[in-house]
C-alpha cells in the first residue's frame, strides 16, 4: 500500500479546511454535505455517540453557535492508498481556556468526492 502519495496528500487538507471553516462557523449544510450520507456514518463527541448521517445532521442541526472559534495545532493527515485519509488535529478555544480538544476523522474518496465516514472529538485537561 503507497502511503502520502503526494496527490492525494495535497487533496486531503482542502476536505479538513471546509470542514473547519463549517464547524467554526456553525454552516449546518456544508457540515451535512462533507459526512458521507450513510446509516453507518458515525462521530463520537465529547458528549454524545452518533449513529448514521441523520444523528450526526440533528445534532449539527441543535447546536448553539456561540463559542465556536479555535487555534488548530499539531494537525497530521496521513493518506492511505488513493482513497483514503485520517485527519488527526488539536484545537484550543477561548471560550474554553482550560480544555484541550482532539479530533480525528477518517476521509473516504467516493464517487461524489471526499468524505468523512468516521470522525472522534473529545476534550481533556489542558496542561499548558
Amino acid at each position: 500500500m503507497d502511503i502520502d502519495l503526494p496527490e492525494v496528500v495535497a487533496e486531503v487538507p482542502t476536505t479538513f479546511a471546509h470542514h473547519e471553516q463549517a464547524l467554526v462557523a456553525n454552516d449546518g449544510d456544508i457540515l451535512d454535505a462533507l459526512f458521507h450520507r450513510d446509516h453507518r456514518t458515525l462521530r463520537y463527541g465529547a458528549t454524545e455517540n452518533l449513529y448514521g448521517h441523520d444523528e450526526i445532521a440533528a445534532f449539527r442541526a441543535a447546536r448553539l453557535p456561540a463559542g465556536l472559534a479555535r487555534t488548530l495545532s499539531r494537525t497530521v493527515i496521513t493518506a492511505y492508498g488513493r482513497d483514503c485519509a485520517v485527519a488527526s488535529t488539536l484545537s484550543r478555544r477561548p471560550s474554553a481556556p482550560s480544555k484541550l480538544g482532539r479530533q480525528m476523522q477518517t476521509c473516504i474518496r467516493l464517487d461524489n468526492g471526499w468524505r468523512i465516514v468516521a470522525a472522534q472529538a473529545s476534550l481533556m485537561e489542558n496542561d499548558g
